[in-house]
């Protein structure tokens, strides 16, 4: 069973998608519509565009979009029933008590389900004698018991199946602990077989803001590699959006975060009182993580470790973290490599004075390139200058003003020659943006050619665009669907995506509900309704006409257009003439 229709249409019309929206990503009016930049992918200027009219949403630089339920899905990781609860309880709409499939949500909880008794075994393990030497790590890191208990801290046994063969025996399958990524399976000589994934090593559970265990990472006691085993992706868990300790941290009065590398950066942090401690998961932190931490914290203190790699991770930080807004300091880690290192050697007091020197962004960056050069030469004090103008090049005038200004007085250079050089950047950066801004106009326009979704698009690209357009004036225009459905089958559609969407359509109107994007949403994937909303906004574009869509229902029946494999090279005319019936 699905979701009633009509309790579909009544939540999209109760839910405002500019205020959920706007919960994630900062928006600004343009017209009717609102843009921001896409929380989906790191741009620099904004292509993620809200329309209020028809509640719905498109990026045109990544090409995501679809209504609320479909953001919310896709940016909370959630399914499809999970994204409809979330809504609901944001509009304040009690869920119907029958009347749609929950076989994925199921299987979702009895994933966390698996996960919540996975840590207490964990955390069971690490208080057995046994395995006294697995509490004896944490214990010689500086960890207090009650700080063990607080995080669930915990240790997989040494064994290939011990977890497997407890979840077991608490009535869950094998295919269920694979899914949850806690064990692994083994296909030998046509024998299949199940393992434990995290084996010897101390575990550190993540949970969500939900109080969830959502996934475990799993470190080693010694030198051997991999470091860390963390889980894989699964239907619970999205490591590009995770966070730890973010279910403490959010909590905090004072609206700051502090980011650091590490689990045992954070747990050390926490334990020595400061909790708004959290890192990030992943190889790589993202827009996703960004504006999640945005929504928690006015300030982010950035105290990643003291060597190059965390240099690199700072630069890459305050790249995704500046384009939501937050202030932002970064924290120079003297007197050990990492956080921890700092706290178990010279105490929280030092930590914190390093919390209070910590320098704006403009300031950090200065400062790195300065210890780059040797500024009592002139050649130093040149190289220097030229670095640090490239940076003011990024700022606002008044803050420009305020660093070439101490950059003047402190090397002893022209005020009027430092602005110059600032103003030359500042022109560079303009005609790189433009360059960019170009690049993403014909990467859309590729995209307008070519669908991930419809890989039979461009090499019938005249009957797909005679299919969209019969769909999206379908779906703002339903009693030009009523005049024309009789002279119109799906087996006249060319591609088969559109052709399914064509069936879901019909069988929406059929039904006396509106077509809206909401009506999609629960049929076709959040990646999918990326294009189901393309062609949706397309019909912005078009004359809305009923001989608009007798034409091209005309050019379904020929079915004889020629095959268009490279649509991007046409010229304007060619790609009119694509609409015209010869």
């Amino acid at each position: 069973m699905k979701l009633n229709e009509r309790f579909i249409q009544d939540l999209q019309e109760r839910a405002d998608i500019e205020q959920v929206i706007s919960s994630y990503v900062t928006l600004k009016r343009r017209g009717k519509t609102l843009v921001g930049l896409c929380p989906f992918h790191n741009e620099k200027t904004p292509s993620f565009t809200v329309y209020p009219d028809t509640r719905s949403f498109y990026c045109f630089g990544c090409g995501a979009g679809g209504d609320v339920i479909s953001f919310v899905r896709r940016i909370d990781n959630l399914d499809y029933i999970e994204a409809v609860k979330s809504v609901a309880q944001i509009a304040g709409m009690p869920m119907p008590e029958d009347g749609y499939d929950d076989t994925l949500s199921k299987k979702r909880m009895r994933l966390l389900a698996a996960n919540r008794e996975a840590a207490r075994f964990f955390n069971s393990c690490l208080m057995q004698e046994k395995n006294r030497h697995a509490l004896e790590y944490f214990l010689s890191r500086g960890l207090s018991m009650n700080t063990i208990r607080h995080f669930g801290l915990g240790y997989a046994p040494n064994e290939w199946r011990s977890l497997l063969e407890h979840l077991r025996s608490k009535g869950f399958t094998d295919e269920e602990l694979v899914l949850a990524n806690l064990a692994r399976r083994s296909d030998k000589d046509g024998r299949v077989s199940y393992y434990d994934n995290f084996r010897n090593r101390v575990m550190f559970p993540i949970i969500d803001l939900r109080g969830n265990v959502i996934a475990f990472g799993g470190r080693v006691m010694d030198d051997s590699k991999p470091k860390y085993i963390n889980t894989s992706d699964t239907l619970v868990y999205k490591k590009s959006n995770g966070v730890f300790a973010l279910n403490f941290a959010k909590n905090a009065n004072d609206n700051k975060l502090i980011l650091v590398e590490g689990y045992m950066d954070v747990i050390a942090l926490h334990q020595a009182g400061f909790t708004n401690a959290i890192a990030c998961l992943g190889t790589a932190f993202t827009s996703e993580q960004a504006n999640l931490l945005a929504r928690y914290a006015e300030e982010i203190l950035i105290c990643y470790d003291n060597d190059e790699a965390g240099k690199k991770a700072t630069e890459k930080a305050l790249g995704v973290l500046g384009k939501t807004g937050v202030k932002l300091r970064v924290v120079k880690m003297d007197g050990g490599k990492d956080a921890d290192e700092i706290i178990r050697k010279h105490g929280k007091e030092r930590f914190d004075a390093l919390l209070g020197k910590a320098a704006n962004r403009t300031e950090y960056r200065l400062l790195e390139e300065r210890m780059k050069f040797n500024l009592s030469t002139d050649d130093g004090k040149l190289r220097f200058l030229m670095a640090a103008t490239q940076i003011l090049a990024e700022c606002g005038s008044i803050e420009c003003d305020i660093y070439a200004t101490r950059l003047s007085n402190e090397l002893g250079v022209n005020i009027d020659s430092i602005n110059a050089q600032i103003k030359s950047a500042k022109a560079k950066i303009r005609r790189n943006e433009e360059e960019r801004r170009r690049k993403e106009q014909d990467a859309a326009l590729t995209r307008s050619f070519e669908d991930k979704n419809n890989p039979e698009r461009a090499a019938n690209l005249r009957a797909a665009r005679a299919e969209e357009t019969i769909i999206a004036s379908f779906m703002r225009n339903p009693d030009f669907y009523k005049k024309l459905k009789d002279k119109l089958t799906p087996e006249d559609f060319v591609t088969l995506f559109n052709r399914r969407l064509y069936e879901c359509l019909a069988q929406i109107l059929d039904s006396g509900v509106d077509a809206e994007l909401s009506q999609f949403a629960g049929r076709f994937s959040p990646e999918e309704m990326d294009s189901v909303t393309r062609i949706y906004i397309s019909s912005n574009s078009l004359s809305n006409t009923i001989k608009e869509c007798e034409d091209c229902i005309s050019v379904l029946k020929e079915k004889s257009g020629p095959k268009i494999t490279d649509a991007s090279q046409m010229s304007d005319e060619e790609f009119l003439k694509l609409f015209r019936k010869e």
